[in-house]
């Protein structure tokens, strides 16, 4: 028994291993949850130290707290906070609905590293958790840490993505391929324009993100048990918001509401969204790559993707898309993740939503596993393709559709059957539509020429142009 010592709550008394420095509630959640072994994530506990520390601060302003018991606690929580004793958070994510035994899990620890201040011995209840109610800590934790992992994380992920993106855009923005719409072929596009839409969608998804986060940024802390903010000065909400974006740089306020952020996790569920809407375009993006890289002789091969790793344990040379491929199995996990967060938004019973710490390990995951996608997707895959020029031209010289540019000259009927005959016949399409039309291969030329027809409009100077 020399591995234990006894601790006492108000369910009486329980062992606790030794060396803890949390308490008896933290070791009945430890017995009551043994369900994923997966604890709360480190931006989550990070979240909830600045957020006691922060609590401990206002209520030595709001003058409820002695200033040497506060800074204490200030002290230990940012300890917590720096990630110095996450060991000490051993509470599994599948766990009370309000995420009361992590909230008490903080407590204790905090009050332990706390320690004795003067007369006073710090209490994980009465002076770590003065003003505050696991109903408003916990949902406040969930906003704190999804702005920080998305400001410090997932941005500038997104922007190195975009920035990568749109070198190679201006590299290849004369470089000219054959487009494809349901992966038939169409009309020529450059590599810059194809690139220039992967940049768009990035591009777009940050501003669809950074718009949520202010939304996120409205903390419902102070509304305490039910909202009403029953044991808290009114002013407490305020200054803790205020200490929070001191300490972070971030634009925290106190929400209008404490009611909804409590009940509800509207926010959460919004990030959540957009980030499921990055997914999808990351997906795209990497399925682009995939088929355009496919090959290298009997796909369309119209680039080659670094080679990072073998492909095969039995087939010797082969070398797959490894990184678009672990990208697009990231975005099926952000959007599985996306419904569960969903499901768990819409568990709000009357004053609480009783799925936060679901919603939060999911968030987390979600904005940490994108931004690290995004950037192997930049450095390793997008960074270093390489074109191949003569598997592109041997395409556009031979693709049909190219006769859509001579519509306003030749009619649509005409073109229709200019192109099943390059199809039937194998033939580059100038060399059918000279015979088809009468045209001379000059004025053909001019209307054939895929860099033309890639920078759109219509080319020529009407039909007076084409020649005998």
């Amino acid at each position: 028994m020399s591995g234990f010592r006894i601790e006492r709550d108000s369910m009486g008394e329980l062992k606790v291993p030794a060396d803890a420095l949390y308490g008896a509630q933290t070791q009945r959640a430890v017995q009551n949850f043994p369900i994923s072994g997966l604890a709360m994530p480190r931006e989550f506990i990070r979240a909830v130290g600045l957020i006691k520390a922060a609590c401990a601060t206002a209520n030595a302003e709001l003058g409820y707290l002695r200033k040497p018991v506060a800074k204490a606690i200030a002290q230990a929580a940012m300890r917590v906070a720096r990630g110095e004793v996450d060991a000490q958070f051993p509470v599994d994510v599948f766990q009370t609905g309000s995420g009361t035994s992590t909230n008490m899990n903080a407590n204790e620890v905090i009050a332990r590293l706390a320690g004795t201040v003067g007369k006073d011995k710090v209490h994980p209840n009465d002076h770590v958790n003065m003003g505050q109610s696991s109903n408003d800590v916990i949902p406040s934790a969930i906003q704190v840490s999804g702005c920080l992992a998305t400001r410090e994380k997932l941005i500038p992920a997104l922007r190195q993505l975009k920035a990568t993106i749109d070198v190679r855009a201006r590299e290849l923005k004369r470089t000219v391929k054959t487009g494809r719409t349901h992966l038939m072929d169409a009309m020529p596009i450059t590599f810059g324009q194809e690139l220039s839409g992967w940049s768009a969608q990035v591009g777009t998804a940050i501003e669809r993100i950074e718009d949520t986060l202010k939304r996120l940024a409205r903390l419902p802390q102070g509304g305490t048990a039910v909202g009403t903010g029953i044991n808290a000065d009114k002013r407490f909400g305020g200054l803790v918001a205020k200490h929070l974006a001191a300490t972070t740089g971030f634009r925290f306020v106190a929400g209008a509401s404490p009611f909804e952020n409590m009940s509800a996790q509207d926010s959460a569920v919004e990030l959540s969204g957009q980030l499921r809407t990055l997914a999808c375009a990351l997906m795209k993006i990497a399925n682009d790559l995939r088929w355009m890289n496919s090959g290298p002789l009997a796909g369309i091969g119209e680039i080659e993707l670094p080679a990072l790793q073998p492909g095969s344990s039995i087939m010797p040379g082969k070398v797959n898309p490894v990184i678009p491929e672990a990208v697009t199995m990231v975005c099926a996990q952000v959007i599985g993740n996306d419904t569960t967060i969903t499901i768990a938004g819409q568990s709000g019973n009357f004053q609480l939503n009783v799925m936060l710490p679901v919603i939060a390990y999911n968030l987390l995951q979600s904005i940490e596993i994108l931004a690290n996608a995004s950037r192997q997707l930049a450095d390793a895959a997008i960074a270093g393709f390489k074109v191949r020029p003569e598997r592109i031209n041997a395409a556009l010289g031979r693709n049909p559709i190219l006769v859509t540019a001579l519509n306003p000259v030749i009619g649509y009927e005409k073109g229709a059957a200019t192109a099943k005959r390059a199809y039937k016949e194998g033939r580059p399409i100038l060399e059918v539509a000279r015979e088809t039309t009468g045209m001379k291969e000059s004025a053909l030329r001019k209307y054939l020429d895929p860099l033309r027809l890639a920078q759109g409009g219509i080319v020529g100077d009407g039909p007076g142009s084409a020649g005998g």
